[in-house]
């Protein structure tokens, strides 16, 4: 949602946020432990903060907007939020202010509320509405820019966002492996077995960033394919030690994570660096799971949708980029080149036609094929094309 707002709190009175509380005839800010008088809020960044106890997003917002309050706090940053109550009655008010909110709140009154959500354009909730002079444009969507960086999104502006868009776009395409996937308090990822594995031994390696979660069937299937694949690479003698796999984990909870781990042969970051998932899922723009981007040697992003690659081409798919695309692509061509256009077949009543399939079961030998088939579109009858040479058909 993008929110606008269009004064930051200044002394004296008549400006826009005093305006109001002084038509209402507020003296006072409402804190744990009493009123507070509205000279505490100045020179201060201030936020409106619009929410309800009702109400579920607020409620699953709130104890990450207060990990933020917390942090830039720490920080000495001169932030204060104020809550603005959506709230029934005063007993649900205070219920919401004093069991989940560390900063101030404007007291409960439906008149001020709805003369502040006019004023500040406030179409949902939860909102929050730093307080800045037009000149300062604030991001659009503050909430989201919140879910997205957490403290680092302070102070709100658009100013802030581009340059958060921009570290993003620097780790994507920067080339830096351990800028990617670590942090001054993380320098390594995790097996199966809990050891670490310190990134800067992963430099130079092709690199599949796998996001999943173990309650996606997509995902447990696909990894059953991708295992294959990876212990394929792993163990041939011209990829051997030049690939690897990273879970980045979107479980619910870490017994998911540690159930994905046991069945799995690579490695992963530690389900409880939430941040850093997080933050891939974002660089990456990962909306659907299973997924999986390929990183080169070089640390720069070769492929951002290796599954449908790996799930058509299986281990050919290596190194995974462009370029591999198109030979695989070529050779296919040329193979189906090879093959005449019809076929006449004694196993079959009907004339049978060269086709391209994703995949299908072959009804002579039973098991399964990719790519050229000889079909039946009357009766969906597939042979692979070695079963009809096998059977001496007849070439129309």
């Amino acid at each position: 949602m993008a929110v606008t707002a269009d004064y930051q709190v200044q002394f004296p009175e008549n400006d826009d946020i005093y305006s109001i509380l002084a038509a209402e005839g507020i003296e006072f800010l409402l804190s744990h432990s009493g009123e507070v008088p509205l000279e505490y809020i100045h020179g201060k960044t201030i936020c409106l903060f619009f929410s309800a106890n009702w109400c579920r997003p607020c409620k699953d917002f709130t104890p990450e907007l207060v990990k933020l309050y917390e942090s830039l706090q720490k920080r000495g940053e001169e932030l204060e939020i104020i809550f603005v109550s959506f709230d029934h009655d005063m007993t649900l008010f205070y219920e919401h202010f004093w069991s989940s909110m560390p900063w101030l709140a404007v007291p409960f009154s439906l008149s001020l509320r709805n003369k502040l959500t006019d004023k500040y354009r406030v179409a949902r909730i939860p909102s929050l509405v730093p307080l800045y002079p037009d000149e300062i444009p604030v991001a659009e969507d503050v909430i989201g820019l919140i879910e997205d960086y957490g403290p680092e999104a302070f102070p709100f502006t658009k100013k802030r966002k581009e340059e958060l868009k921009a570290i993003d776009d620097s780790k994507r395409v920067g080339g830096q492996l351990e800028k990617l996937l670590t942090h001054e308090t993380r320098t390594y990822v995790v097996s199966r077995n809990g050891s670490k594995v310190l990134v800067s031994d992963l430099v130079g390696k092709t690199i599949g960033l796998y996001f999943g979660a173990h309650w996606c069937p997509p995902f447990r299937s696909f990894t059953s394919h991708l295992i294959d694949v990876y212990n394929e690479l792993t163990s041939s003698s011209s990829t051997k030690g030049s690939f690897e796999v990273i879970l980045v984990s979107t479980d619910r909870d870490s017994r998911e994570f540690n159930i994905n781990m046991t069945n799995m042969p690579w490695l992963a970051i530690p389900y409880e660096d939430r941040r850093t998932r997080q933050d891939l899922c974002r660089i990456f723009n990962i909306k659907l799971i299973p997924a999986l981007v390929i990183i080169g040697p070089e640390g720069k992003t070769v492929n951002t949708n290796a599954r449908e690659m790996v799930s058509l081409y299986g281990s050919r798919s290596y190194p995974f980029t462009e370029s591999r695309i198109a030979e695989l692509e070529a050779c296919l061509k040329k193979e189906g080149d090879s093959f005449p256009r019809k076929v006449k077949d004694k196993k079959h009543e009907h004339e049978l036609k060269l086709d391209m399939a994703k995949a299908y079961v072959c009804d002579f030998c039973k098991t399964q094929g990719k790519f050229w088939a000889f079909s039946c579109h009357a009766c969906d009858y597939d042979l692979h094309p070695t079963c009809v040479e096998g059977q001496e058909a007849l070439l129309v």
